[in-house]
């Protein structure tokens, strides 16, 4: 079986070097479709090396996203990135992530969970530099195909939207290109560059990445509900609910303090598709 969770599990810790500095930051803020209006003050936070401030998310690339690919190289973990899709995601944010960073990571798979057709890699990640912890990551890898070896399911978190009109709306045009561009901070997987691997895989053509998406709506929650400031981002949770293909529409929706002070529930939808499911069960906690 090309999974042993097992073996997986019992691995030793996997640490390596992080560093990146402001081209890196710049790079994956135009990544997830900063600088539109490219001399808009708000944007200039994202793109500009002089005033630059680092969206949390970026935690997801930062060393080119080594994370995340270390998961899929594990022991016991030997899969077909066609059968590979990015489930959900939590960054935990212990500080203001700097814009110069040289830093120590450390992963290690915390959990198989069997879904029956499927199973779900839980790769947990913790990043710290000279000055202590900068943040703790969370990804859910879902393996078609790979279910159905008795183990636990594992938990399941639902949020319910809420019936009420939400706080804040907003919608995020995807570019064309913009999986082309957002690839270069690391996620090279061609399910997002190569219409007949995308094909393979069961899509007509290329997707976007699920973390491209998860950069979008983010950097959205905290232009529109939390002043622009990055800082006051504490974590940031999903599920990937659906594909987004290049192009289409994002639609934003929030809801402040649910489900409690301090969170900011989150749906995205894609806006073409009849408002087919993007994000879901997805929350920022805030100071």
């Amino acid at each position: 079986m090309p999974i042993d969770p097992v073996k997986a599990i019992a691995a030793e810790p996997r640490t390596a070097r992080l560093t990146w500095d402001h081209k890196d930051v710049q790079l994956y803020h135009l990544g997830i479709g900063a600088g539109r209006p490219a001399t808009d003050p708000r944007e200039l936070r994202y793109t500009l090396e002089s005033q630059l401030h680092v969206l949390p998310s970026f935690a997801t690339v930062a060393g080119g996203g080594m994370a995340l690919a270390g998961g899929l190289t594990a022991p016991g973990v030997d899969v077909d990135l066609a059968a590979v899709l990015h489930g959900g995601q939590t960054v935990t944010a212990h500080r203001a992530v700097p814009v110069r960073g040289d830093a120590t990571q450390t992963s290690r798979v915390a959990a198989v969970h069997d879904k029956g057709k499927a199973a779900v890699i839980v790769l947990r990640t913790d990043v710290a530099d000279a000055d202590g912890p900068l943040w703790s990551s969370e990804a859910s890898i879902y393996v078609k195909g790979e279910g159905g070896f008795g183990g636990e399911r594992g938990r399941q978190t639902r949020l319910d939207v809420p019936e009420t009109v939400p706080t804040l709306s907003t919608d995020r045009r995807v570019r064309e290109d913009q999986a082309l561009l957002y690839r270069l901070s690391g996620d090279w997987n061609p399910l997002h560059a190569d219409p007949a691997f995308a094909r393979r895989a069961g899509y007509d053509r290329p997707i976007l990445h699920g973390l491209c998406s998860y950069g979008i709506v983010l950097k959205a929650v905290v232009d529109t509900a939390l002043d622009g400031d990055v800082a006051r981002v504490r974590s940031y949770t999903t599920r990937f609910a659906g594909v987004v293909y290049p192009g289409e529409t994002l639609r934003v929706r929030m809801w402040r303090e649910v489900p409690g002070p301090g969170r900011i529930q989150v749906t995205a939808t894609a806006v073409e598709r009849d408002d087919a499911p993007v994000l879901a069960d997805t929350v920022v906690e805030h100071s």
